[in-house]
This record gives C-alpha cells, structure tokens and sequence, in this order.
C-alpha cells in the first residue's frame, strides 16, 4: 500500500470508522411544504375603470408576486411588433406607386442607417439632383412623407395623414410643394428638402420609435425657413399620430395651424408663440379606447378586448 492510503487507513481507524461506507441511520420524516393558493387576479378599482378608456396598461393586477401568464404574453407580443417595425424597410418602388416623388438619404443599408443618424440627415447626390429637377419651387409648405424609425408607419398612417394635411394646408391657402417621400430619412432630412425647394415652411412626416404593441405611429417636425444648420429647438412637433392615438383627421387640422403660425410670425421652434396658434380643434370626451390583444390565452380569442 501506498503511504497516503496507509495514512488515511489509520486515520479511519483513530475515528473509529475503518468501513469507508457512512453508518446507515434513519433519515427523519419531513413534513410537505404547506399548500399555497392564489386567488384569481383582482383588478384595482378605479384602475380597472380608467383602462377601460386608454390603451395604457392600467388594473393588470398579479398572481402572487409576479404578472399572470396572459400578461407576460401580450408584453412579448407587444415587444415583437416594434421589433418588427424597426426592422421593416419601404420597399423599392412604394413611393411612386403611391405617388411621391422617390428620395433617399446618403445612407446604403438598413443597418447603416441605425448605426449612422448624421448619414440620414443628408440626401444621396442623386435624390438631390432629382429634388432640383423635378420638385416644384418655393411653397409655401413642402411635405415630406418619410419611414423614419418605422417603415410599417410610413405605409400605413404615413398616406392618409400625409393627404389629410395637405387638405388642411390648401383650405388655409398654402400653396404644397410637390409630393416626396425619402427613405432612410432622420428628422434633420427636412432642412435640405426645404431648403433646395425654397420652402417658407417644411413638416416632415416619419414613423417614430415604436412603443409596445405601436409600430403604426408618426410624428410631425415643423421648421419655418428650413436650411442645413437648424437645431431642434427651431422645430415644432407632435407625436403619436395614428389612429388609436391623435387621428391623422385631427392632426392636420392642428398641424397646417401651426405651419400657418410660423409663416405668419415669422420663426418657429421655441420663439413661435403658441398661443396665438389659431388651433381649430377643441378635444371634448373620446369613446373608450380598447387595446389590441395580440395572443390567446386561458380560452380568450386573440385580438377580442382585454
């Protein structure tokens, strides 16, 4: 034998346990873990009500300490369609098929564009070059339609809002410039359209980051007398225009009035003065908004109210 197993041999022994095998003794019962129930979910009162007339997430109440599963699900589900609006790209020829005038920022790649804000702030040469040829010259506003952060915006609220405002511009008798839409356009994309077109006022119409379960919303940029070199704070703007949230009907009432207030003022931005904003629209009571269940769970129907 070997000196260490001779060593251990002994130890054992000094122990009084040579059997490397532990004594069997009887394990002592243990009782089972108390049983624990849940209640079913109990909304909060005045939440239950208030959600009810919001799409917001009011009253979803617990299981213990964590969401029901129903809850989990519809915020994974809500979460996959942003992604999925992130990622959508407009596709090539959507523009004239829908009558806009096709322009494109100086970036090559949907990734590109994520990763490089000041490439989409700046038309490619050759979008510039059409721009000059075919756009016409000074009007009053110049639309841009443009996918932004989310092309599923641009092609679905993008059109009718993109309509409703040009309406509401004429009735106030602004001459529109003609009809562009830019892809892979950041807000700052406006400011050289305008300018190039000599514009007194440029709105541009892009799809915004998505939210959970939003991956339809546009937002509105106003700046009076565009040109390469403005800053945020010479722009205007309204977010969340789609249908569940400001309607594109509504919208371009209150956009073609501020367009209306820049001209008439002269600025925009932080020196415009909204209160004499000639605002045609006055919000009263809405119907009870319902939020879109996006998965089945527990029997419910996919899409029926939550």
């Amino acid at each position: 034998m070997s000196v260490t197993r001779d060593l251990v041999a002994a130890l054992r022994a000094r122990l009084g346990a040579s059997d490397p095998a532990p004594p069997r003794v009887a394990l002592p019962t243990v009782p089972a873990p108390p049983a624990r129930v849940y209640a079913p979910r109990r909304e909060p009162l005045r939440a239950g009500a208030a959600a009810r007339h919001t799409t917001a997430l009011l009253g979803i109440g617990h299981v213990g300490t964590r969401y029901a599963t129903d809850v989990v699900l519809q915020f994974q589900a809500e979460l996959a369609v942003a992604h999925e609006a992130v990622a959508a790209e407009l596709p090539d020829g959507w523009a004239e098929e829908h009558g806009f005038l096709p322009l494109a920022s100086r970036v090559a790649s949907h990734r590109e564009f994520l990763l490089r804000p000041d490439l989409g702030r700046r038309l490619a040469p050759a979008s510039l070059q059409r721009l000059r040829d075919q756009a016409a010259r000074d009007p009053d506003v110049q639309l841009v339609l443009a996918d932004g952060l989310s092309a599923t915006a641009c092609m679905t609220s993008g059109p009718a809002l993109y309509e409703a405002l040009a309406a509401a511009c004429a009735g106030r008798g602004l001459r529109v410039g003609t009809p562009v839409c830019a892809r892979f356009a950041r807000v700052w994309l406006e400011d050289e359209i305008g300018q190039e077109v000599g514009a007194r006022v440029a709105i541009i119409l892009l799809g915004e980051r998505p939210g959970l379960g939003t991956g339809d919303g546009l937002s509105a940029y106003l700046v009076h007398r565009p040109q390469v070199g403005k800053t945020d704070g010479d722009r205007n703007m309204m977010s969340n225009l789609h249908a569940r949230g400001t309607p594109p009907a509504e919208a371009a009432l209150r956009l073609a009035a501020l367009a209306a207030a820049m001209i008439e003022q002269g600025t925009s931005g932080v020196g415009l003065d909204l209160d004499r904003v000639d605002a045609p629209v006055e919000r009263g009571y809405r119907a009870p908004q319902v939020r879109q269940r996006l998965v089945a769970c527990g029997g419910a129907p996919a899409g029926g109210p939550r």
